[in-house]
């Protein structure tokens, strides 16, 4: 392994500038890498604009140090600016082991940083572990049926993409890290592409990733007039709408509201399944939830297999008398 074995852990921004849900997944598992090759540090890069305060807010969570890379243009963290910070980041620490978050952003700019690097690369990795003094990153392969394990040869940085709900979420406050800015001079090709704005995409949708609650339909609904239920119960909730491959396919819902294999991960507080039989693709992208709530007429359905809690009966009465009852104790 390269340098002193120490850990590289990457958190991002999401729009309001305070770190993503799985940012603080990214802590855990970097810590957890740290303490098995046993005399590793961890440091963090938070990269993002107007980030500083809710850097030091994260980083708490379990780095030794922080570099801060805060400017406009990572401002939306793009691709190629992303990659600008997280070379930087490795050219300044040499860590042996560098982790980023697996949301759509990590996924394009970590594949970029390994390709400059000639660094190998383990994508959507949900555990780590460190055997004879070699990295090794286990991933779901085959639609999550089955896992694989990479093991990396070491002469460089190991570099891991993490799948979002593979480990529990980090605490503020457990550690007092060193804190760095990070200077990054991004290049004119650096900043090919830039944000230009953002706007919401309906009921929940656009903050998926970041939600604490997550009210998601499946083809129980019968058809798409009946997804106003789901609605209902996520707007009683505050929560994002999610759905599954089989009605985002009949074009009940749009793609970005996908969860599962082919769609969307997210690890919310609490999960409410309605209408999803549980079909293992779907499952996968949303399992690293707190609590799953499952509510299916179909006892034998394999979603009660994960579900923290199930209810068996008609979703037509159950929901609206469960959007009811929130309201209600929300007064």
């Amino acid at each position: 392994m390269q340098g002193s074995g120490n850990v590289l852990v990457v958190g991002e921004a999401g729009a309001d500038g305070s770190p993503r849900t799985i940012s603080w997944e990214m802590l855990t598992a970097a810590r957890q890498v740290a303490n098995e090759l046993g005399h590793g540090n961890v440091t963090g890069l938070y990269i993002g604009n107007g980030i500083s305060e809710a850097a030091r807010i994260w980083a708490s969570g379990g780095a030794d140090r922080l570099l801060i890379a805060d400017s406009e243009g990572f401002a939306g963290l793009m691709p190629l600016a992303g990659a600008a910070a997280l070379t930087r980041a490795i050219e300044a620490t040499e860590p042996a082991v560098v982790l980023v978050p697996g949301t759509t952003a990590g996924r394009d700019y970590a594949p970029l940083v390994a390709a400059r690097l000639g660094a190998g690369l383990a994508a959507d990795c949900v555990s780590f572990a460190v055997e004879d003094g070699a990295f090794v990153a286990t991933r779901p392969v085959l639609g999550g049926r089955a896992l694989t394990r990479i093991t990396f040869p070491g002469g460089g940085p190991s570099i891991a993409t993490v799948r979002s709900g593979s480990f529990a979420k980090a605490e503020p406050g457990v550690t007092e890290p060193i804190v760095e800015m990070l200077d990054v001079a991004l290049t004119p090709d650096d900043q090919r592409v830039s944000l230009v704005e953002t706007a919401p995409k309906g009921t929940g949708a656009s903050r998926l990733d970041s939600a604490d609650v997550v009210v998601s339909g499946g083809r129980g609904l019968k058809e798409p007039a009946h997804f106003a239920i789901v609605e209902d119960l996520a707007e009683a909730f505050g929560a994002a709408v999610g759905a599954t491959r089989a009605v985002v396919d009949a074009g009940w819902r749009p793609h970005h509201e996908q969860i599962g294999q082919t769609g969307r991960t997210v690890s919310p507080r609490l999960y409410v399944a309605i209408g999803i039989s549980g079909a293992v693709q779907h499952n996968v992208g949303m399992h690293g939830s707190d609590y799953i709530v499952a509510i299916n007429r179909d006892p034998d359905a394999p979603i009660f297999k994960i579900a923290s809690f199930g209810i068996v009966g008609d979703l037509f009465e159950v929901v609206p008398a469960l959007a009811a009852e929130v309201r209600n104790a929300k007064r």
